[in-house]
């Protein structure tokens, strides 16, 4: 939820991201609630492998989040290049293991787990971004399919994110649970991790439709093919998606 651009802190010579409001929701209470919620929540999250929060800022009509600003290609953007050597795999897959073992200690749940979401800088250290509000969700699947208030998805957080192609990745590691609209645990976070790892490894998404309803018809109907993936992490992909 908001526009994340690319800024110069004068005060200490660095490089930072700052993530404000859209001007056409700026001005609306609950999301300005939601926005403080989420620096609050980043703020609870001290760990290497997270992207950290500098600091709240609010001017006359704006109000910002000035965190860190990680350099590197997404998770995403490697995936497209095709599938991960397993010697790639393994140390992006135990630091994106320890920032969500490290929020869940914290209580917190990060409900949008995704490759677009995960960052490797240069020196190959993983920073998982874009952790939200802990709350829980009540019509998360309702929202989706039919288009109801973004703000009750535990995934869709922005106007943008209407858009098909985003729903559609959002949708491709939903757990069933998020699916089904109940409130969700730590154990969605594992599901989407299964996703992304089988990703990784395999080049393909572990459940695919063409579009958002199908997609979560998969999630829901359809178990991916582990003898795509090496035996050496069969087993634990297998107890991560395990439904």
């Amino acid at each position: 939820m908001g526009e994340v651009y690319r800024a110069t802190d004068t005060n200490l010579g660095r490089q930072v991201a700052i993530k404000v409001l859209p001007a056409s929701v700026g001005s609306d209470v609950e999301r300005l609630a939601r926005f403080e919620r989420e620096a609050k929540t980043l703020a609870a999250l001290n760990h290497p492998n997270i992207a950290a929060i500098y600091g709240l800022e609010r001017t006359a009509g704006t109000t910002a989040l000035v965190m860190e600003l990680v350099e590197g290609p997404t998770l995403a953007d490697r995936i497209a290049q095709g599938a991960l050597p397993l010697d790639d795999v393994l140390p992006i897959a135990t630091q994106i293991s320890d920032a969500l073992a490290a929020a869940h200690d914290q209580g917190i749940v990060h409900r949008d787990l995704k490759p677009a979401n995960i960052k490797i800088r240069p020196d190959a250290t993983v920073r998982v971004l874009d952790f939200g509000p802990p709350k829980t969700v009540d019509s998360a699947a309702a929202s989706v399919i039919t288009g109801a208030d973004p703000s009750l998805s535990p995934t869709i957080t922005s106007p943008a994110m209407t858009q098909a192609g985003m729903l559609l990745g959002t949708a491709a590691y939903m757990s069933p649970e998020q699916a089904h609209g109940k409130a969700v645990d730590k154990r969605a976070d594992i599901w989407a991790f299964g996703c992304v790892l089988f990703e990784m490894v395999t080049g393909r998404r572990a459940f695919q439709g063409d579009d958002v309803t199908e997609t979560i018809a998969a999630v829901m109907r359809d178990q991916p093919d582990l003898n795509l993936v090496p035996p050496r992490i069969r087993r634990a992909l297998a107890h991560c998606l395990e439904k």
